[in-house]
This record gives C-alpha cells, structure tokens and sequence, in this order.
C-alpha cells in the first residue's frame, strides 16, 4: 500500500453524474429544504441547551455564545452552499471531501458525520424525554426515575461516568417511531416534519411575544458574570464555554445539504436551504435567549425544561402547556432529520464500498435505505436510553467542529485545483472566509479540550475509525477496485 492510494479521489463529474443516475426520489422543494434546517435546527438548543449554558456559563451573555456560534457556522454554511451547489448529492461532507482531499480524508469526514448525527440523534433524544416526562406529570402520570434517566450519569467533580440501574425508555421510543416513520419514506417524512417545524416555530415566537411584556431587566445584571475561577465559568471564558455549547444547536443546517440527492433542482434548492434555515434560526436563538435570561435569574435555569420553567415562574400555565408541546414537536422533528442525515452518509458510504453492502440497499416499495436505517436507529435508541446529555452534547460538538474545518479548507482546496468547474454558488470574499471559517472552529474546539472525558472518548473513536478503515474499507472500496473506466477513478487518471 502506498500513501499515494490513500488520496485518491472521485472524479466530480463522476459525483455529478451519481447524482443524476441515483435511486432516491427527487421529491423535496427549496421551502422543504428550508423547513428541513429549520426542524434540525430547533430542538435541544433552543430548548434545553439555551437554559443549561447559561446557567452554568455565560448567564445573560448567552446571546453573546449564540453570536460567536452563528458567525462560526456563517463562514461554514457558506462553505457548504458552494460545494451542495457543485456536488448535489447524499453524504454531505463525506462526498465533498472525497472529491477534494482524498479517500482518507473523506472516511475521516464520514466518521466524524457519524459521531455527529448519531450522538447528536441520541443527545435530543434525552431531552425530549425529559419533556414528555415533564408533560406526562402534568395530567397526573409519572414516568419512575428508573425507567426515565439514563443508565450513566457524569460525576463533575471527579469527571467519570457513574453507571447505575436505569434505562430512559422515552427516549428508546421516540427513536423507534423516528426509525419507523423514515422507513416509510422520505417524502412522507418531509410532510410530517413541515407540520411539526409550523407548530415549533409558532411556540418560539408566542414564547418570544408574550415573554418580552414580563422581562425583568434587573435579572440581565451582571450581563457578564464575574469569573468563578473555575476554567469556562463566567467572564468572557464563560462566552467562549458557551458558544462551544450552543454550537450543537447549529448542526441541522448541514443536514440539508444530505438530502441534495432528493432535491428537486439541487444547485439552486441546497444553498437556499442551508442559508435560509441558518438564518432563520439564529435570529431565533438570540431572542429566545434574551427573553428567557429576562425572566428569571440565569442561575435557576440548569433543568431539562428552562423555557417551561420561565413561563412557570410569571404564571401563565396555558403558554406553559403550550411551550412543552412546542418543545416536544420541535425534539421530534429534530430526532428525525439528525436519524435521516445519518441513514443518508452510510447509504452513500455502502456505495462507495467503505461501509458494507448491506447499509446501500434501498426498498423496493418504499424507495429507502431500510436495513441502514433500522440498524441505525436500534444503536442509537440503545445509546439515548444509556448515556446522560451533559455528555453526549461535548462530543457532538467537537466532532461538528472539526468537520467543519475540513469543509472550509476544501472550498480553498478546489478553488486552486479546480478552478473552472461550474460553481452555481460561490463563498464571497474568498478566500478570507473560508480561511476565517477555520479559525472561528479552531477557536471553539480549544474550549472543549479542557473536559478530559471528551478527549479521550474522541480519541479513542477516531481511533477504531481507523482500525475500521485498513481492516475493512480500504479491501473493498470501489475506487480502488476501479483501475479504468468511466465510473470511479482518481482526477490524476483522467
């Protein structure tokens, strides 16, 4: 084996011409796309994480944290509208790395897509647990802790895992009926999630519009908390915390550019997508903080159900009701869309041989991924059930990051390398952004470096990837299997 084999790469016409040969349906529209980021995108951040982070971090600065976030994934959806817009097709920055940078780079990238969509999957799984629990109790019904909390828990003092007797049973289920409902298909599940995503929008703006009249600006003093002295909490340390937290709010913009291959006209649709759904949400995300820091003190927000507690504390039980239901709706849709992005890179992986056959059949019926995508909602429902959010969140976020650096050195990549390839869409003020798009995530992965749990975990994961990639992958990748022709080979060769 040479280090020369490693790099090899997929023709972008070859890409190109995937996508138009493919076996998905085209069936989604730029406002589906839209809707799809925006069902991605509100869930556990606006939801729980907002409450959490500042809680234990920025305080009212949060919106300080969703800033810096935004501005990180600006640069990077940026990145990522260019390349949807010349490589329409499923696997998101795994077929996007495989083009510029190489095989290796591109199962490192797939990889990392898994970490992210999985964990995040399982991470929002857990919280909207803990709102039908909340929900459920309202009407009279309790859920036992044990069959309502997750196996392990974090220990913040000695930062171990402390596993125990319990199982989170809402969370296993909210991941099958996800499971089984992307089985049914895609178009199906589109519809469902724009009902969802009109009920979850709706929420966020009553809470925003009835909040604002109650706001008590006293509890946005201090804006910026003083250092505790412990690394991250409060001060402008805490912002930076912060922001590396909420930065997991922001992943479901990316999950559009998975479903280019179902895109109806995906150079035009993918970018609009990506770029409208960020949009829309990042106003959101800042409002939705400013409001709920107003309203109570920033201190008692550390629950899985802030914004409900918020609406509890100036007494309207209705816009409570109402809130849990949104944020219910909301967790669902995004659990769906994080299982679809996921079941779409090991579809797009199994083509390309790197991942087993079996992961790339599709139904004949049904016209989806089927055996991928009851396989992957079985492991993750088992790891939503087992592992505690305080957890989970780190690593998706750590994962994103890095991802997302890749990303944007590969538009700087391909510019130089392909630098007449039709470009429907291109990053303005290249190459600073793109460039400004590495530092920003440099930046925000220093911050989660300093949880040692995180780093080893991380470590260790990229680790068997490796392990996966020369015991498994390299043997039966169709690049390497393909040494003529017209269907994969390396740009050198053409």
């Amino acid at each position: 084996m040479t280090f020369s084999k490693l790099l090899l790469k997929k023709s972008v016409l070859i890409i190109q011409r995937e996508s138009d040969n493919g076996e998905l349906k085209r069936t989604l529209s730029a406002t589906n796309l839209i809707s799809l980021g925006i069902g991605c995108i509100i869930g556990a951040g606006i939801f729980v994480m907002t409450g959490q982070a500042a809680a234990q971090y920025a305080g009212p600065a949060i919106i300080l944290s969703f800033v810096l976030a935004g501005l990180c994934c600006v640069f990077a959806a940026l990145c990522y509208a260019e390349l949807a817009s010349m490589l329409p097709v499923s696997g998101s920055a795994y077929s996007y790395a495989y083009a510029s940078l190489g095989e290796i780079f591109a199962w490192v990238m797939g990889w990392l897509l898994l970490l992210e969509y999985g964990v995040a999957a399982s991470t929002v799984a857990v919280g909207w647990s803990g709102y039908v629990v909340s929900f459920l109790h309202g009407f009279g019904i309790d859920i036992p802790t044990a069959l309502s909390t997750p196996t392990a828990h974090m220990d913040l003092a000695t930062q171990t895992l402390i596993i125990g007797n319990n199982i989170n049973l809402p969370a296993l289920f909210g991941i099958a009926m996800m499971t089984l409902l992307l089985v049914l298909g895609v178009k199906e599940s589109a519809s469902v999630n724009n009902v969802i995503v009109v009920i979850k929008v709706s929420v966020v703006l009553l809470f925003i519009a009835v909040g604002i009249f109650y706001v008590n600006p006293a509890n946005w003093h201090p804006f910026i908390p003083e250092p505790t002295g412990v690394p991250g909490q409060y001060g402008w340390g805490g912002i930076l915390r912060g922001a590396s937290i909420v930065f997991f709010a922001y992943v479901g913009f990316e999950a559009v550019s998975t479903a280019a291959q179902e895109a109806k006209n995906p150079k035009r649709d993918v970018p609009i997508g990506i770029l409208g759904s960020l949009f829309v949400c990042t106003v959101l995300y800042m409002l939705v903080s400013l409001v709920l820091t107003g309203l109570v003190p920033f201190q008692t927000l550390n629950v899985p159900d802030p914004i409900a507690k918020a609406v509890d504390a100036i007494g309207l039980p209705w816009l409570a009701f109402l809130v849990k239901i949104g944020a219910i709706a909301g967790l669902t849709s995004v659990m769906m869309v994080l299982l679809y992005g996921q079941t779409r890179i090991f579809y797009t992986m199994a083509r390309d041989g790197l991942m087993p056959a079996m992961f790339g059949k599709v139904h004949p019926r049904f016209q989806t991924p089927w055996i991928n995508t009851i396989l992957v909602g079985a492991i993750i429902g088992l790891v939503a059930a087992t592992t505690p959010i305080d957890v989970l969140g780190d690593l998706v976020s750590l994962g994103t990051l890095c991802a997302f650096a890749i990303i944007c050195f590969s538009v700087l990549y391909l510019r130089r390398k392909e630098p007449n390839l039709p470009r429907p869409f291109t990053v303005p003020f290249s190459p600073y952004f793109p460039i400004l798009g590495i530092l920003f995530c440099g930046y925000l992965i220093s911050s989660l470096l300093s949880n040692p749990v995180t780093v080893k975990f991380y470590l260790a994961y990229l680790v068997v990837g490796l392990l996966i990639y020369f015991g498994y992958s390299r043997f039966h990748s169709h690049l390497r299997k393909e040494t003529a022709g017209d269907i994969l080979r390396a740009p050198e060769a053409q």
